[in-house]
């Protein structure tokens, strides 16, 4: 019998046909490795697709708030020629219902099934985001509101961030680390950082796949008890000492997630594992943003020549306009 994760990853992932349609999670490297190359192209010529999207929409569905996603997203398909729909879900429309069967006569006024269907309607892309409660990790793993819209939904879903995946954020992580990288194979370091609050595992977890689908000697860094879902990590270096894990790095990757095994806990705000000047040295330093200075990282390596922050916000763009185009040309 299939685990939850890994029946998540196949109902994620599809067929290569539906991989086609859809962009819910990372699939095949070959697919990943178009992908980042048309987002480096489209970076030099942003309108040179600016017809495609031409009288096509795109809704942009947010249950959790938003910033570099929210405003890459729409000007990513506004570079194409599309027109954007926003809605702010938990705000401004109905609550919905994503059970079958139930009797609604509590606070859920639409269903799921009706929902999707309409605003497939009205769009021709659906972009959604939707953060884990960090409550149950079999329930946020189910990725309920993002499979119940790709089940339901006529039209391409896009993931803009869900409860265990942000591929948005690692296709223009990978994008930046190519522009970047001086030579073949760089180290890549993703270390734990401590945080105040507990933070999801979607953008630890799809940098792990999209690096394990590259050309880096990819390890990673954290205190123990902060393992990854061992599905997504795979073979890939743990260790444990963060100095140790840190020496000879090209690119280090410095983000907080919450304990998997102690689902949704924070174990450790253990402040020796910030990120400082004597750490980086000359390697680069990434983030996905929006970081805690001199929590997560100090001001002086944010403030460096070695910070690629705001590269990698940029690219956000970029990634999310090259994944666009190439669900227009599959869905024309």
């Amino acid at each position: 019998m299939k685990t939850t994760m890994q029946q998540h990853t196949d109902t994620l992932n599809g067929k290569s046909a539906q991989q086609e349609k859809e962009f819910t999670d990372l699939h095949n490297k070959e697919h990943i490795n178009k992908l980042i190359d048309s987002a480096i192209s489209l970076k030099a010529s942003p309108f040179a697709h600016s017809e495609t999207g031409k009288h096509k929409t795109l809704a942009m569905l947010f249950f959790n708030s938003s910033l570099r996603t929210r405003m890459s997203t729409q000007k990513a398909a506004q570079n194409l020629g599309m027109n954007v729909m926003t809605i702010n879900l938990n705000q401004d429309g109905w609550q919905l219902e994503f059970e079958d069967g139930t009797t609604m006569n509590a606070d859920k006024a639409e269903h799921i099934k009706e929902a999707a269907l309409v605003i497939s309607q009205y769009a021709d892309i659906i972009a959604l985001r939707a953060f884990p409660k960090l409550v149950s990790r079999e329930d946020d793993y189910q990725e309920t509101i993002l499979n119940a819209f790709v089940k339901y939904a006529t039209v391409p879903v896009v993931n803009m961030e869900s409860a265990t995946a942000h591929p948005l954020q690692a296709l223009a992580d990978a994008m930046t680390i190519k522009e970047k990288q001086t030579h073949k194979k760089p180290k890549v370091v993703l270390t734990w950082a401590p945080h105040p609050k507990a933070l999801p595992q979607a953008v630890p977890n799809s940098f792990v796949k999209m690096m394990r689908m590259q050309a880096v000697d990819l390890v990673v860094t954290h205190p123990e008890g902060y393992e990854l879902s061992p599905e997504i990590m795979g073979d890939t270096k743990v260790i444990y000492d963060q100095e140790e894990a840190l020496k000879d790095a090209d690119f280090i990757y410095a983000k907080n997630w919450s304990s998997f095994t102690e689902y949704g806990k924070v174990l450790s705000q253990d402040e020796n594992w910030m990120i400082t000047p004597e750490k980086t040295g000359e390697a680069f330093f990434m983030h996905c943003l929006p970081v805690r200075r001199n929590v997560v990282v100090a001001d002086a390596v944010l403030d460096s020549k070695q910070s690629l922050v705001i590269d990698q916000a940029n690219n956000r763009t970029w990634s999310a306009q090259a994944v666009l185009l190439d669900l227009l040309h599959n869905n024309a």
